[in-house]
Order: C-alpha cells, then sequence, then structure tokens
C-alpha cells in the first residue's frame, strides 16, 4: 500500500543494507529538491524479490542475479514506484527495454571485509578451515589462493552471515566493506582485503538508479546525484562483464580506478570455480566501454574456449 501524498516512491529490497541504500537515496534528493524536503514528500516501497524468498541454495541454481532485480523492475513498468534503487553489484548486464540506470551514487569502499571468529587471517588459516561464501567470485579467489581449506555456500544478509559465524558453522566467511560501512559495522570486521588479494565484484560499492526512461520528470530529479567518477568506473566494469556474458555461474572480478588525467585503470579476472585456473588481466585507456570490452576479450583468449566449455558456456 503506497502513500497517496508522495511526490516521489522508491522501490527497494527489504533488506536492512538495501533499506539504508534507499535512505542515503531519499535524503540525497531530499537535500537537493526543496519540495521534497518533507518526510512525506519520498515515499519507500518495499518489493519482496525471488533472491530473497529463497536463501537455502546458491544463486546459480534458481536464476541469477535478475532475482534480485525482477519484481522490482515490474513496479517501475507499472508505475507504482518511480525510481528503482539497487546494489549495481546484483544488476544483470542487459536491462529489460524502456528502464535505465541513470544516476551511480558516489562508490563506496568496494573492497571485501574479512570475518575469522579466531582473528586469523586468511593465510593464517589451518588446513582444513571451512570459510562460507555466496558468491562464486569469492569462492574461486579463497580456493585458489589456499586450495587446502573448504569453501561452503554461505547465503543470507550481512546479519544472518555473521550470526552463523559466531555460532560456529563456518571458521571465516567474507562480506563487502561497502555494505558494512553503510550499516555502520565495518569494525566488526577482522580485516579489509586488499584488492590485490581479493579483487572486488563488477560495480560492488556502488549503487544506481534506475528509472522509466520516458519518466523526464524523474530522470530530471536523479541527474544531479550522478557521481561521474563512479559512474564512468562501473560503466568500464560492466562492459567486462557483457563481453564476457558473465552471470552467476561465472567467477568474474573487476575493478576500475581512475587518475588524476582521466585514465581509467582496470584491473580483471575470470576463474573456474574450483580456483585451479584463474586468468587476469591490467590495461589502461581513456573510453570505458571499449576498455571494458578489449579487457573482456583479453581475458577470453588468455583463457581459450576449453575454459569456458568447463564453465557450461559457449565463449
Amino acid at each position: 500500500m503506497t502513500n497517496g501524498s508522495a511526490l516521489l516512491r522508491i522501490g527497494t529490497r527489504g533488506s536492512p543494507l538495501a533499506l539504508a541504500q534507499a535512505m542515503e537515496t531519499k535524503r540525497r534528493l531530499a537535500g537537493i529538491h526543496p519540495d521534497l524536503a518533507d518526510e512525506a514528500a519520498i515515499e519507500i516501497v518495499v518489493i519482496k524479490t525471488t533472491g530473497d524468498r529463497i536463501q537455502d541454495r546458491a544463486l546459480m541454481e534458481i536464476g541469477g542475479k535478475g532475482l534480485f532485480t525482477k519484481e522490482i523492475e515490474e513496479a517501475l513498468y507499472d508505475g507504482s514506484i518511480d525510481i528503482a534503487v539497487h546494489s549495481m553489484k546484483d544488476m544483470p548486464t542487459v536491462l529489460p527495454d524502456g528502464l535505465g540506470v541513470r544516476a551511480i551514487l558516489e562508490r563506496e569502499d568496494a573492497r571485501d571485509a574479512w570475518f575469522s571468529r579466531e582473528g586469523l587471517e586468511l593465510q593464517d588459516l589451518p588446513s582444513g578451515a571451512i570459510v562460507g561464501s555466496a558468491s562464486l567470485r569469492r569462492q574461486a579467489q579463497i580456493k585458489h589462493l589456499r586450495p587446502d581449506i573448504e569453501v561452503v555456500t554461505f547465503r543470507g544478509n550481512v546479519g544472518t552471515r555473521l550470526d552463523k559465524l559466531a555460532r560456529g558453522e563456518v571458521d571465516a566467511t567474507v562480506l563487502a566493506m561497502a555494505g558494512l560501512k553503510r550499516l555502520g559495522k565495518a569494525d566488526l570486521a577482522t580485516s579489509a582485503l586488499s584488492i590485490e588479494t581479493m579483487l572486488p565484484a563488477v560495480a560492488q560499492g556502488a549503487i544506481g538508479l534506475e528509472v522509466r526512461l520516458d519518466d523526464k520528470a524523474t530522470l530530471e530529479r536523479i541527474a544531479p546525484l550522478n557521481h561521474h567518477e563512479s559512474a564512468v568506473c562501473v560503466e568500464t566494469e560492466r562492459a567486462l562483464l557483457a563481453e564476457l556474458d558473465g552471470s552467476c555461474r561465472t567467477p568474474i572480478a573487476a575493478y576500475a580506478e581512475i587518475e588524476a588525467d582521466g585514465k581509467i585503470c582496470l584491473t580483471s579476472l575470470v576463474a573456474l570455480p574450483d580456483g585451479k585456473a584463474l586468468h587476469s588481466d591490467y590495461r589502461e585507456g581513456f573510453e570505458p566501454g571499449a576498455l571494458g570490452k578489449a579487457a573482456g576479450k583479453a581475458l577470453k583468449n588468455k583463457a581459450g574456449p576449453e575454459f569456458f566449455r568447463a564453465l557450461g558456456g559457449g565463449s
């Protein structure tokens, strides 16, 4: 049930992190548009997605990234919301016709956070230790670095996973630093994993605002919220993902940074889920789409067709 007096309706998933991201968006909009400053002017509409309802299986078994966006995008289509707030790392590379992400908020810390019950770093875990992660990207990199430890699928929101860790279901786990910072829980982490140790997910730490492309009024509302540097980095990383036809079945990682002269530096990798094969690439350029595409092509060439056949794809 929506509030009929609201001037703008923001759609979001209902997890504490998703709500924090929606509230951040609301605050920023209220701060730049005087008519939205009243508390009731912007309504946050919670939408339960398939990905939220099914918590006992890995994402790749139930359909992949779109499971966190489908129902929210349907609400955009039918006009029950005006803006969808997404974690960009959850967004498929191809968006539905008529919808587009037209603002990227300033990116938060893109690194992964390491949690260990005994306070041990990844390299110090004893052989046979169990690490829990729902991400194939994290699983593959952990297995590549430490083939002697066990990695198990571990889903749930931040609080659920930390509770499971405290109960001893696993010895360690990995969460996104950005989400922890937005929830005020970053100090709970054992450490932040360096970009060199654990390359982040494509667009990790970035919030995207998706709207109907024919909704000119809302497009104008969100335009000032777009953070150019963050948007360029996200575009570069997502171009790589699109070239690799990436999905939840493919361990892909990428991180772009912009130097003072505007040059984009892109580090990327693709791996087998068991971590036994991992191929990386580094390149620089000035055009985000072209740079990401070139990196994707380079990884395809390095890995070769047999690698992608092993992943179950035809790339």
